[in-house]
């Protein structure tokens, strides 16, 4: 499998998440070639600041492996991750991130600062970005787009 299929399945995610009227995002974590988590933006139903895909994604691969520490997976987001995202990330040792749409706002993987290599921590994590970066960036586009409008009526 390539970073191109494991994006599509984090797309399923977000457009999960988009079925649900919450923010686009979707996130998977790969382990050994097998998807071991996923998770998707739930912030308006949860109305839990902590309800980010990539949090939910992580919760879920520690009950999985058993572990805080997961050393060896690739975490695959639709969007780039934010400062709370960014931190735990670090926090849980996760070998690599894979980000389809830049967030420049907000993104911590490169946009606004990189968070995820900064050698001042004890733990750097590689990153990858851009992948079907077009598709990611347009679930949001549009899902803004027509929130907008639904706003104007």
């Amino acid at each position: 499998m390539n970073d191109a299929y494991y994006m599509q399945l984090a797309i399923k995610e977000a457009e999960t998440a988009r079925e649900k009227n919450e923010v686009p995002i979707g996130a998977i974590i790969v382990y050994q070639d097998e998807v071991i988590a996923s998770g998707y933006n739930v912030r308006e139903l949860s109305q839990e600041t902590l309800s980010h895909a990539e949090l939910i994604a992580i919760q879920e691969a520690n009950k999985k492996i058993g572990s805080w520490r997961l050393e060896d997976c690739t975490l695959y987001v639709t969007l780039e991750p934010c400062p709370m995202c960014a931190g735990a990330i670090v926090q849980s040792r996760i070998k690599r991130v894979v980000y389809g749409a830049k967030d420049p706002k907000a993104g911590c993987a490169g946009s606004l600062m990189n968070l995820l290599d900064d050698n001042r921590f004890n733990h750097q994590v590689e990153v990858c970005s851009g992948i079907l970066q077009e598709e990611c960036g347009q679930l949001l586009t549009s899902f803004f787009k027509t929130l907008r409008e639904r706003k104007k009526q």
